[in-house]
This record gives structure tokens, sequence and C-alpha cells, in this order.
């Protein structure tokens, strides 16, 4: 099994940044990549932004492209996601998740909240 904790969510303005992080622990020999992902009041939960947990390979979706990085420590076990302009589009509740090889994503986080102020 893999424990996943998020942290550093809160309330921000238009314009301003967050840093979340994931805190990796138990199994995370296992673990073949990380995601964040978003919920939004409403809406489906979609994906952000993903890293393989060599590092080597990264993803981000159109809609943070150029604002939104995300990025492992070397050799430990956290994943950042750093968000820079934020817009009040960005509001909603941001969750780290995980999978091994060949499987759906399958370890969450409990989520934390994102809100930007306009």
């Amino acid at each position: 099994q893999v424990q996943l904790q998020e942290s550093g969510g809160g309330l921000v303005q238009a314009g301003g940044s967050l840093r979340l992080s994931c805190a990796a622990s138990g199994r995370t020999f296992s673990i073949y990549e990380v995601g964040w992902f978003r919920q939004a009041p409403g809406r489906e939960r979609v994906l952000v932004a993903a890293i393989s947990w060599s590092g080597g390979a990264t993803y981000t979706d159109d809609s943070v492209k150029g604002r939104f990085t995300i990025s492992r420590d070397d050799g430990g076990n956290t994943v950042a996601l750093q968000m820079n302009s934020l817009k009040a589009e960005d509001t909603a509740v941001y969750y780290c998740t995980a999978r091994r090889r060949a499987n759906p994503y399958e370890y969450w986080g409990q989520g934390t909240q994102v809100t930007v102020s306009t």
C-alpha cells in the first residue's frame, strides 16, 4: 500500500502562487507515476499534471500549461505542484494520486482546497 498526504492549499488572490506538496509513504518503490487531479464544485475530477516516479517524464494539461509545474524532489518521496498566475477557475480541491505500472490511479490523498479570489 501507498499513503499520500497533500499539503499547501489555501486562499490566494488571482495572479498569485501556491505550491502543493504530496508526501508518499509505504511501498513507494512500487510507484510508477504520480498525478495531481482537481475537482471543482459540480464538475468531474480531472488530471492537471503527472510525473513518472523516475522523474523523467511529465504531463501538464493544456488548461494549466505554462502556469503549473510538477516536480519530484531528488531521490525523495515528495511530488510538488507549483502553481503560478492563478485564476479563479483554478479553484478546486486538488488530489494527489499514484499508480503502479499498468494500473489506473489507485492511491489517493484526502485532497487540499485551493481557492483563488478575484
